[in-house]
């Protein structure tokens, strides 16, 4: 029973910070208006692939953050950059409408993470724990802009507002792709092989909390996902969330290590 309610809080927390842009969920792969993801009024003939293949690459190629992270693909997971980079060149040139530089990384991190997400449970701790340091900056940032934002984007709850935080914080999105991919990639190689974490450990990260300050009705919305009644300030869940993945960091190695894999697992196949 315990164990099934603290997976409640990976699911809820980790899985909707993740990614991404998943790495939450950020979903950046459908078009809306004004962040420009589809240009809308632009012509809508067709184009040849080459040429649109072409151009997405040099868009790619004018945005150094985004371009960082295709470099890496490119050099580490050589098909899966090729498979990615034909089918928006296949896209372009069907329906002619342009898409963002940042529809193309959210759309391939998307890809990566189904795809390959799983090989990061396997990683060295470094690059790992890294997945999940670079959500909590993202966290952060999201807690200077908006508190109410910080606090959908905790419960896995994004919108047009979250999606223009995101474009307009692209180191910060790209450094997240980019720790995913390291992560993967590492795991690829080293291949270790890690428990499920057990009641032990969830048992331990809930009494952490508490002794971070947390309040019991705090840590049971984020281990339940769900609102309380009379909902939590804004300001103050948010802190809480913040609270969670720093506290988690503290664990002994081997648990983090345990719940870091399992995360990272569940990503894989949200």
């Amino acid at each position: 029973m315990f164990f099934q309610k603290l997976l409640a809080l990976l699911t809820a927390a980790l899985i909707s910070v993740f990614i991404g842009l998943t790495l939450l969920t950020v979903d950046l792969s459908t078009p809306f208006q004004g962040l420009g993801i589809a240009s809308a009024g632009l012509s809508s003939n067709r184009m040849d692939k080459g040429l649109a293949r072409q151009e997405i690459e040099a868009s790619i190629l004018a945005t150094p953050d985004y371009a960082k992270y295709f470099a890496r693909l490119r050099e580490a997971f050589t098909p899966d950059y090729e498979a990615v980079l034909n089918d928006f060149a296949s896209l372009r040139a069907e329906t002619g409408e342009k898409q963002s530089v940042d529809y193309y990384l959210s759309e391939t991190v998307r890809r990566m993470r189904q795809k390959h997400g799983a090989l990061a449970a396997a990683a060295e701790n470094g690059p790992l724990a890294d997945v999940f340091t670079s959500q909590l900056n993202v966290l952060r940032a999201l807690a200077v802009a908006d508190k109410k934002m910080c606090v959908s984007f905790l419960y896995g709850v994004t919108n047009a507002d979250f999606q223009s935080f995101a474009a307009s914080r692209r180191e910060l999105v790209s450094e997240m792709a980019l720790a995913g991919l390291e992560a993967m990639l590492n795991g690829r190689a080293k291949n270790i092989l890690r428990d499920k974490p057990s009641d032990t450990d969830f048992r331990v990260l809930e009494v952490a909390l508490g002794d971070h300050g947390l309040s019991k009705a705090e840590i049971d919305a984020l281990l339940d996902g769900k609102t309380p009644d009379p909902p939590i300030e804004d300001a103050r869940m948010c802190a809480a969330g913040q609270t969670y993945l720093d506290v988690l960091a503290t664990l002994p190695e081997v648990a983090r290590m345990r719940i870091y894999a399992l995360a990272v697992q569940l990503m894989a196949n949200s």
